[in-house]
């Protein structure tokens, strides 16, 4: 699979499928695409962890590129993607879990971690468990990208409130592709809402995936329970800390960013600007940029 990460042109979700493998995680079947370093001194591998209501599929474009020196390893979470979507209730725990699982059947226990959105989230359950010595991986290094990591701070979208006014459990019927695509790009920055977010929308979609969206965007109502686990350990986890941020994201605001970065005197922002709140995909050339000096 090979892309420009300048282009504003993802990889078909067709060539994405095929650049991956399942693997089994307890019952479910969990996608994974583990690209290995092309070249040169290798450093420590990256693990990526996607956001809500996406897929490992937002980074696919950028993935070849991040891979130059690295191992990189980006997994669909369980009921997003094109991993199994059974109908259960979707902790940060259960999606830590299944991310132990995935590493350790890679045999992958020393890594740097990229989040972005509710990953941000499932990476400070991540980091938690290795502050508190219940799981013992080594992050190196930390890159977190557009999330609401002080939920008190996020303006929602109307579609999230809805969502979250439903029950939890599997909807009689999802929004569908096109206004999922439409939701997704009203996200963007308004100079990228040209961009087309149509496959991202399909892998959402994918084996029911927009109906079970009243349960798998319950992390909100966790991330608010439990707010300083989880931001508590990005702020404090002693690896360094990175942020990488669109400072036009309606959600995560510029705001959130500025926070975080207060709180770690030794912590690095740089802002994607004139990029919402998928700087991926809106400026891929700026965001990959940005990343690798984080990595290096």
């Amino acid at each position: 699979m090979t892309t420009d990460p300048a282009s504003h042109t993802p990889p078909q979700r067709t060539d994405w499928k095929t650049a991956g493998t399942f693997i089994e995680i307890g019952d479910h079947q969990i996608f994974v695409a583990d690209q290995p370093a092309h070249s040169g001194p290798e450093s420590e591998p990256l693990v990526i962890i996607h956001g809500f209501p996406t897929s490992a599929f937002d980074f696919a474009h950028l993935i070849p590129a991040l891979a130059a020196r690295r191992r990189v390893v980006a997994m669909d979470l369980l009921g997003f993607g094109l991993s199994a979507k059974p109908d259960t209730g979707y902790t940060m725990a259960l999606q830590a879990d299944v991310v132990i699982g995935v590493l350790n059947a890679l045999g992958l226990d020393r890594f740097a971690l990229l989040t972005h959105d509710m990953g941000d989230t499932v990476g400070g359950e991540l980091l938690a468990r290795t502050m508190e010595g219940s799981w013992s991986a080594e992050v190196t290094r930390r890159v977190v990208t557009n999330g609401s990591v002080y939920i008190d701070m996020a303006n929602l979208t109307d579609g999230q409130l809805m969502l979250l006014s439903l029950p939890d459990e599997v909807a009689p019927a999802g929004p569908g592709p096109e206004l999922m695509a439409a939701s997704l790009a009203a996200t963007l920055a308004p100079a990228h809402r040209h961009i087309d977010m149509t496959d991202h929308a399909e892998l959402v979609c994918h084996n029911g995936g927009d109906a079970l969206l009243p349960r798998t965007i319950r992390y909100i109502e966790e991330r608010r329970a439990n707010e300083r686990r989880f931001t508590g350990a990005i702020e404090t986890h002693p690896s360094p800390l990175h942020i990488v941020w669109g400072p036009e994201d309606p959600i995560a605001v510029a705001a959130m960013a500025e926070r975080l970065a207060s709180t770690r005197p030794d912590a690095t922002i740089a802002w994607i600007e004139g990029a919402g709140h998928y700087p991926q995909i809106e400026d891929p050339a700026a965001w990959l940029t940005a990343v690798e000096a984080a990595l290096a």
